[in-house]
């Protein structure tokens, strides 16, 4: 098995929303913010290449949205997904699995592309792996999220033939080294995929600890639906993490792909961190 981290730029969103109920005067620091409260965000993807296959968890934000939309969001930086993969000596056409961790448009937009009135897939021979919960619940979205869950990015994948739904229970295996815990806190059945990689445990993340600075457990995003179910779902996945020495992946730091945990008398903490690259130093 080849892990890659997959870069496809970064983009701007509230700092307060981003840490909830946590004073600015302790998140600035971490994640400063500009002058509009606004802090950078990674859009990170991880890359498996098990030889059989080629699995992406996760595509960024994609480029199809109107400027109307962008401005809000202040996309920047030079990494695009197709470059990353290049970097890397793939393709999009080379991509056989696209696992979706959940269908917010900065997880997902990247999935499909827009040619005039038309959508088309960007990963041409893949299968697009989503829940059958969450996709339910995305495609008849609540008021508070439905900002967040855009039907140009959601309805093609099933119009266009590519999507399946993981079949399997919470902590179930669904690909050989790939098993998938269910997150409710963020929004609904949200999957967080655990990569063993050469006996060593990966946590791909996603917004269930977006950040390094979000270990800590009041650390929650405002934009989680059920905050203290985040908090019970955060405090036994970053305890596992500390007991077995696996490896945190963020898909949202601006500087930090990896680190791992330990336990300290502040409750878990950072211990070190290091880029994917890195990962068979620590």
């Amino acid at each position: 098995m080849k892990i890659f981290s997959i870069n496809t730029g970064f983009f701007k969103l509230d700092g307060g929303a981003m840490h909830g109920v946590v004073p600015k005067s302790l998140w600035q620091k971490p994640n400063p913010a500009d002058e509009q409260n606004l802090c950078s965000w990674a859009m990170r993807c991880l890359l498996i290449d098990t030889g059989a296959s080629k699995i992406l968890i996760d595509c960024g934000i994609g480029n199809k949205q109107d400027q109307s939309f962008m401005k809000h969001y202040y996309l920047h930086g030079n990494d695009t997904l197709e470059q990353s993969l290049a970097a890397h000596g793939y393709k999009t056409s080379d991509i056989t699995d696209l696992f979706l961790t959940h269908l917010h448009f900065d997880h997902c937009g990247g999935a499909i592309t827009r040619e005039g009135d038309k959508f088309l897939p960007v990963f041409d021979n893949a299968t697009y792996w989503s829940d059958k919960l969450h996709w339910k619940s995305a495609t008849n979205p609540n008021d508070r999220e439905k900002a967040s869950f855009l039907k140009e990015n959601i309805l093609p994948i099933k119009d266009l033939g590519k999507l399946k739904f993981v079949e399997t229970h919470d902590g179930g295996e669904w690909q050989d080294g790939i098993i998938v815990r269910y997150m409710q806190g963020h929004t609904e059945s949200m999957m967080v995929p655990i990569i063993d990689y050469n006996g060593r445990s990966i946590v791909f993340c996603a917004d269930l600890i977006p950040s390094a600075a979000h270990i800590p457990l009041p650390w929650i995003m405002s934009y989680d639906m059920q905050p203290l179910k985040t908090l019970k779902e955060k405090k036994e996945i970053l305890e596992m993490a500390a007991d077995n020495n696996w490896v945190l992946f963020f898909e949202h730091d601006p500087k930090i792909e990896c680190c791992t945990v330990e336990h300290t008398d502040k409750g878990v903490r950072m211990k070190n961190k290091f880029k994917l690259s890195e990962i068979n130093k620590y």
